[in-house]
């Protein structure tokens, strides 16, 4: 994913790679500019997104004196990872497919400080006209088998090219800062090492995420408490 960080109380403009023509899957190839330019939108939907949550951020820093959004990341599906999710749902290897039938080709990782953060930047969000809610799930209130905690959303947002106005999904996920350490964590020890579910390490990392999720909430009881005694939390 690339990433936008908040220094200074600026997210950065960071803009995510199309594919080019070297990388268009051989079963797409017939249509690779065709390919490109669905890759672009979905891009395009991805700056969409970022503004509004960077809008959100400025409003929240001013009013609140503390920006929620410590950290954005966004990704465009790499075309063979899009391809082998296509495969293994039994979907049609084709590009109409591509659009009707996955949801997270564009992706938006939000890092929040505070699990309340998560709840108001994403209320916030859904409550925009011009975003429609697909789909909501929610980590944090039912945690993964293995510990994962983080706040998804499916949304669509209308983006405007020269001739026409398209609606696009996006999937955004909300997380704290320690969740998405664990999270790494976990895809690099486990996943990328093929370990697969081997019950002792697996277990090994499910403490470690109650003990992570333990620690949020007791951060933000330590802020509600410096607040409820008029002190300012400033970032």
């Amino acid at each position: 994913m690339e990433i936008s960080r908040t220094p200074n109380n600026e997210l950065d403009q960071s803009i995510v790679r199309v594919p080019d023509m070297a990388e268009v899957p051989e079963s797409l190839i017939h249509v690779g500019r065709q390919f490109q330019q669905v890759m672009m939108m979905y891009s395009c939907a991805i700056r969409e997104v970022k503004t509004k949550l960077e809008v959100l951020n400025d409003e929240l820093s001013v009013r609140n004196q503390r920006n929620p959004i410590e950290m954005i990341q966004s990704r465009i599906k790499k075309p063979a990872s899009i391809m082998e999710k296509l495969r293994r749902r039994g979907y049609p290897l084709s590009l109409e497919s591509l659009v009707e039938n996955l949801d997270d080709v564009a992706g938006i990782r939000v890092i929040c400080s505070f699990i309340d953060d998560i709840y108001e930047v994403a209320d916030m969000l859904i409550r925009q006209d011009d975003v429609r809610v697909i789909a909501i799930k929610d980590y944090f209130k039912s945690p993964k088998a293995n510990g994962y905690r983080s706040y998804h959303m499916i949304i669509e947002v209308p983006v405007f090219f020269s001739d026409r106005k398209k609606p696009m999904r996006v999937e955004v996920q909300i997380r704290t800062m320690a969740m998405d350490f664990w999270a790494s964590l976990d895809h690099q020890l486990k996943y990328k090492k093929e370990l697969g579910e081997e019950t002792d390490i697996s277990e090994e990392l499910r403490e470690c995420a109650d003990v992570i999720a333990r620690t949020d909430e007791r951060m933000l009881e330590i802020r509600k408490k410096i607040e409820a005694r008029g002190i300012t939390v400033r970032e």
